[in-house]
């Protein structure tokens, strides 16, 4: 029990590139899962236990001589942070355990029962850590009472200086919203099998996140995936030895109205960046020179006239992949322009921005044009309230189940951005990338987006 063997971070795999995020009932049905193939309750219990306090001993090291302060609740939660304690305690580590509660069920009064005696009666004084071990994923709501109490004196030793581990989730947040009203602000969260959604949502209050394997068993494919780093690799094909520029595909953008050439300019130098062989950027007549001297890498032309053949020469006979949006403006002018070039491009496209926007409310309508083809929409979470008709609000609430009914109407798959970032597609299929930054919540960071994933969706 004293390992300190390391366990892998929220970017990193497992065994698997398959690493699922669910909801409350999700984790419940695979901890029911794991049960039902022969697993007993209190050896899942024991394994989250113990897996926690092996990367306690990992992360904290010689802190721990100070001792360790465990608050558990009265559930199955409380009963992993006995577990914990017990561990710690056979490692020589003074351990004390403030139980809000009488244990609850019957796997926690047992690991109490079996830790007791290896602990200190009395708090140590100068506990440099505090395990949050009050609820878990099935609780909801503000805390209160004991509980509330608990967590005040979590946030007040962790204002002291001392570091907050939560175990599974912090206690308050949400396992399916991610609201944490009232809940603890952990430095580090272990969490147990599988992502929940609310850590991800809840960053601010979940600090580090850890995902220990606990021997759960893997979902079906219906369930997200957590997108990391050996997933990356595995699906992002490399540029050969003697790849030359027309190999690596050209790509147009259509977008930039006066006074928005920089969204387009944007996109294209990301383009560039994320290995596209040639750039044309499409943009109103006054933003050519613009974009010739920002993007002089990039062919700058004028939106096409109403001439087919206009149309043809600026993108059909030269493009592998369309990117359209990024610095549009929202006017019928914009709407006539993507209806046209949807209608008349069949190949790859993204769709971004304006090019979202001057379909509000008509996300089937969008769909009709995308029908039959490699189609990527990078909406926010305001622009796919407006495409599909919802509430913004609901938009944030409902993000991971949202993009994927907006997919099969728009016959396209969605990378919904925000916290975490949702991409689903048509048939179901959905990713949850967390490697986001709030560095990235500023004008722009969208257009670079968009000329990114436009250039892998073309090549």
């Amino acid at each position: 029990m004293c390992s300190s063997r390391g366990l892998p971070h929220v970017a990193h795999s497992l065994l698997s590139l398959h690493l699922s995020v669910t909801n409350a009932r999700e984790s419940a049905a695979r901890d029911s899962a794991a049960i039902a193939l022969g697993v007993p309750s209190r050896a899942l219990m024991q394994r989250a236990g113990a897996a926690a306090a092996a990367e306690i001993t990992r992360l904290f090291g010689a802190g721990l001589r100070h001792g360790v302060v465990v608050y558990a609740g009265p559930g199955n939660n409380g009963g992993d942070g006995w577990v914990v304690a017990r561990c710690l305690a056979a490692c020589g580590v003074r351990v004390h355990v403030t139980a809000v509660a009488e244990s609850s069920t019957e796997d926690a009064r047992a690991e109490r029962a079996l830790a007791q005696p290896m602990l200190d009666a009395a708090s140590p004084a100068n506990a440099r850590v505090v395990v949050d071990a009050l609820l878990g994923t099935g609780v909801g709501g503000a805390p209160r009472g004991a509980i509330a109490d608990a967590i005040r004196d979590i946030g007040r030793a962790r204002a002291a200086g001392a570091k907050v581990v939560a175990l599974d989730l912090p206690t308050g947040v949400d396992a399916d919203t991610g609201h944490a009203d009232g809940a603890v602000r952990a430095d580090v969260t272990l969490t147990f099998g599988t992502m929940k959604r609310g850590l991800l949502i809840a960053r601010g209050n979940a600090g580090h996140i850890l995902l220990l394997d606990i021997g759960l068993p893997r979902g079906d494919a219906a369930t997200p995936s957590l997108v990391t780093p050996a997933w990356v690799r595995q699906v992002i094909p490399p540029i050969a030895a003697d790849a030359h520029k027309g190999v690596r595909r050209k790509l147009v953008i259509v977008g930039g109205q006066l006074g928005m050439a920089g969204a387009a300019i944007f996109a294209a130098r990301a383009a560039m960046r994320a290995g596209i062989g040639m750039v044309r950027v499409v943009v109103a007549r006054e933003c050519v020179p613009i974009v010739q001297a920002a993007a002089p890498h990039a062919i700058a032309r004028a939106w096409p006239s109403e001439r087919q053949e206009d149309l043809d020469d600026a993108i059909m006979r030269w493009a592998d992949g369309v990117l359209i949006g990024p610095g549009l403006g929202d006017s019928p002018q914009s709407r006539a322009l993507v209806e046209r070039v949807l209608r008349a491009w069949r190949g790859p496209v993204v769709v971004d921005a304006d090019g979202l926007n001057v379909f509000k409310g008509e996300a089937a309508t969008l769909g009709t044009l995308l029908v039959g083809r490699p189609a990527l929409l990078t909406p926010h979470a305001l622009e796919l309230a407006r495409l599909y008709g919802a509430n913004p609000q609901e938009v944030l609430v409902r993000r991971f189940d949202i993009a994927g009914e907006l997919a099969r109407v728009a016959h396209a798959a969605v990378l919904l951005k925000g916290v975490p970032t949702i991409v689903a597609d048509a048939a179901g299929g959905r990713l949850v990338s967390a490697a986001g930054t709030p560095a990235l919540a500023a004008a722009g960071s969208g257009d670079l987006l968009a000329g990114i994933a436009a250039t892998l969706l073309t090549q």
